[in-house]
């Protein structure tokens, strides 16, 4: 089975950076339709950044919220999804999950009920 692993979180500054990281186990990354989100307390989750599988041709998609601020990546070499944060805000506090899928269709990518594997969430907490 795939298990994702987060790391990289922390408390920053408003203008500073974080890179995140999601380890991929029993998949190769690849394969595999692949995603950020975040979510704040009493609010639902946040579509972030989304890269597909591979055999759908790999496109990237960031939320407009983001866009320009964030990049989704990933190193199949080292079976890993990361996200580079930089000019960060107080509103980018929040919880970031990476997810996976095996096989999503593209109009289901930002729904995070479509996600069948999903990592233990890292704190990412932006002060002013």
């Amino acid at each position: 089975q795939v298990q994702l692993v987060e790391s990289g979180g922390g408390l920053v500054q408003a203008g500073s950076s974080l890179r995140l990281s999601c380890s991929v186990s029993g998949r190769s990354v690849r394969t595999l339709d692949t995603a950020w989100f975040r979510q704040t307390p009493g609010k639902e989750r946040e579509f972030v950044a989304a890269i597909r599988r591979s055999g759908t041709g790999g496109r990237i998609y960031h939320a407009d919220s983001v866009e320009g601020r964030f990049t989704i990546s990933r190193e199949n070499d080292k079976n890993a999804l990361y996200l580079q944060m930089n000019s960060l805000i107080t509103e980018d506090t929040a919880v970031y999950y990476c997810a996976a899928d095996s096989s999503l269709i593209l109009s289901s990518i930002r729904y995070p009920n479509q996600y069948d594997y999903w990592g233990q969430g890292t704190q990412v907490t932006v002060s002013s």
